[in-house]
């Protein structure tokens, strides 16, 4: 039987309209429980995007990003030009960075602790490295954040497109493919923040954008350092408003 039919076989369609939780974890929650009761076993291939998509009913970004936990926690992993296939968990793949509320300081400032370290690298290598066409695509994600809040959107899918720019700016592959592992993460800690700021601190947006538009220049500069510390300062930034938020 083909994977798209024993994935849809035993249930109806999902329907966005009954959902409470948070998109992509429901998804990748439900792939996790076919991978682990059988439905998909190791070696198979996950249906296209696009039938994803059909299948739950939701947008491309969504399915990328329940995909992104499923590669995360070592589910499945992508093939270039083939798609991407259930594989089998072994030590190569048991890291595992959990996905957690910010509401967990303690847990939050670890998270912090990590993703600053690893961003601030990787955009003062990126202001080194960073072609022309490296600095269209973080404008593009740049300009995206701005219209997002011109229109009252949240603006996090372009807000990790812009960090996600960076990191593919530094041309190296072993910053790429952490970066990649901890997508899930970066994505909840991104969401979450952006939600506080613009509920609880609308204010503030502009401050944020200020923020990566001051990453931005310092990249387009070749500044080393500038950039480095503009990725450090937005990062604490972040973290200090959600703390002000709980607070």
């Amino acid at each position: 039987m083909p994977i798209s039919s024993r994935l849809t076989s035993d249930q109806p369609r999902k329907s966005t309209g009954s959902r409470n939780g948070h998109l992509p974890d429901e998804i990748a929650q439900d792939l996790s429980a076919k991978i682990a009761s059988g439905v998909l076993s190791v070696g198979d291939r996950l249906p296209s995007e696009r039938d994803l998509c059909t299948q739950y009913a939701v947008s491309r970004a969504v399915v990328r990003e329940a995909l992104s936990q499923l590669k995360s926690d070592g589910l499945v992993a992508a093939r270039a030009g083939s798609g991407v296939y259930v594989t089998q968990r072994d030590s190569t793949n048991a890291f595992r960075f959990q996905n957690f509320s910010v509401s967990d300081l303690n847990r939050l400032e670890e998270a912090m602790e990590l993703l600053v370290t690893i961003e601030v690298a990787a955009t003062r290598l990126a202001a080194k490295r960073r072609t022309p066409e490296d600095l269209k695509k973080i404008k593009r994600a740049l300009i995206g954040m701005e219209y997002a809040i011109a229109s009252d959107r949240l603006g996090d899918e372009e807000d990790y497109q812009f960090h996600q720019a960076i990191v593919e700016a530094t041309h190296n592959q072993h910053f790429i493919s952490l970066c990649q592992h901890l997508e899930a993460s970066a994505r909840n800690i991104i969401r979450q923040a952006r939600s506080n700021t613009k509920t609880n601190h609308a204010d503030l947006l502009d401050a944020v954008q200020d923020e990566h538009n001051a990453i931005y220049d310092a990249l387009k500069n070749g500044d080393e350092k500038a950039a480095a510390e503009a990725a450090a300062r937005h990062l604490q930034n972040a973290a200090e408003r959600i703390r002000i938020y709980l607070a």
